[in-house]
């Protein structure tokens, strides 16, 4: 089959492999669609350690079964299906109790870490537990289905932050993640959405999906300007979807006394964080992890057109494109959000 590998950081060359073999419990995929998340241009370097060569990446895709394992139930040969990017265990004491997300036996696809290397989806074929797998509705693309599992990942934090209606919340970050949780926000019942970028072409994005307000660190008092639209409390919640010190400080600033900080941005391994600022004001801090069970709500939600993709997917282009994109995408071209490749 032909696939995408990474076989030295910052470098992409097609290959051929042999098609992965499936067990009972697994499901060969036909991937139709597959998009290049962040996580993979910062392994694209090396930088996170997660990505270590060689290894075929991608972990957010659909496609069609080309094979279903004998206890694959009811996924049956061309199904239309896609798949989350966690592999759990199912049997420890965190999958036990719907935490999935922190098994203690937890994979991604397209990573290689040391401890383990699963290779990914920027591939004709790539198998997947039946466990993570979910059928999709007609309505769906497979492209708009290759969203789903970032579209999970900004549910689940919206899921773990105590949203109140007509709460005032604001997104530090309007990245991808950043762009799908104010969606997922208005839907949990915020009043008002408050969006915060430093590329005006990305507050733009948050606008046509739903901000209320757009607002630049660069060119404003962030904390001042949402204290005015708040009757000068500060807001109810905040989720920060970037991972820096400084985006953490400014969804700090922002907040009222006793507010929420959900934090789903990992890009830096540590922050400086304000921490008598936290304790005298209260302050709830939540980590956010992947997501936990939240698929078929985020399948229905897209397919519904309640959470819109469409307008998030900058380019889709055949797999052997990939390392164009990605030398796009890592240089940080405007304009550029969500590219999806096909093989």
């Amino acid at each position: 089959m032909k696939s995408l590998v990474l076989t030295e950081y910052k470098r992409l060359e097609p290959a051929d492999m042999p098609v992965p073999e499936i067990g009972p419990d697994d499901v060969l995929v036909r991937v139709k669609a597959c998009g290049i998340c962040g996580s993979d241009v910062h392994g694209f370097d090396g930088s996170t350690g997660r990505r270590i060569p060689p290894i075929v990446m991608g972990h957010e895709a659909a496609g069609v079964v080309a094979r279903a394992g004998a206890n694959a139930g009811d996924l049956r040969e061309g199904h239309r299906v896609t798949f989350d990017s966690t592999v759990y265990c199912g049997a420890c004491f965190y999958c036990a109790r719907g935490l999935v997300n922190l098994c203690d036996r937890r994979q991604v696809l397209g990573v290689s870490c040391g401890d383990y290397r699963r290779h990914g989806a920027f591939a004709e074929y790539v198998a997947v537990p039946r466990r993570i797998v979910y059928r999709l509705p007609d309505a769906l693309s497979f492209e708009q289905a290759a969203m789903i599992e970032a579209v999970s990942v900004a549910v689940h934090a919206v899921n773990l932050t105590p949203v109140t209606l007509d709460d005032t919340g604001v997104v530090v970050g309007s990245g991808m993640i950043g762009l799908l949780a104010i969606q997922a926000l208005r839907l949990a019942g915020c009043g008002r959405v408050v969006a915060v970028d430093v590329d005006s072409g990305r507050l733009e994005l948050a606008r046509q999906v739903g901000a209320d307000a757009q607002l630049n660190p660069q060119a404003c008092d962030v904390p001042a300007e949402v204290a005015k639209l708040t009757e000068g409390r500060g807001a109810d919640i905040a989720l920060e979807a970037v991972g820096a010190t400084e985006p953490v400080k400014t969804a700090l600033a922002c907040l009222r006394k006793g507010g929420t900080l959900t934090l789903v941005g990992n890009v830096s391994p540590a922050v400086e964080l304000p921490l008598q600022a936290v304790v005298t004001r209260q302050i709830t801090l939540r980590g956010s992890c992947a997501s936990a069970g939240e698929y078929p709500a985020c399948i229905d939600l897209v397919a519904r057109g309640a959470i819109r993709v469409d307008p998030l997917i900058s380019a889709i282009a055949p797999l052997e494109d990939g390392p164009q994109w990605f030398a796009r995408l890592y240089a940080c071209e405007a304009g550029l959000m969500k590219v999806i490749l096909q093989p």
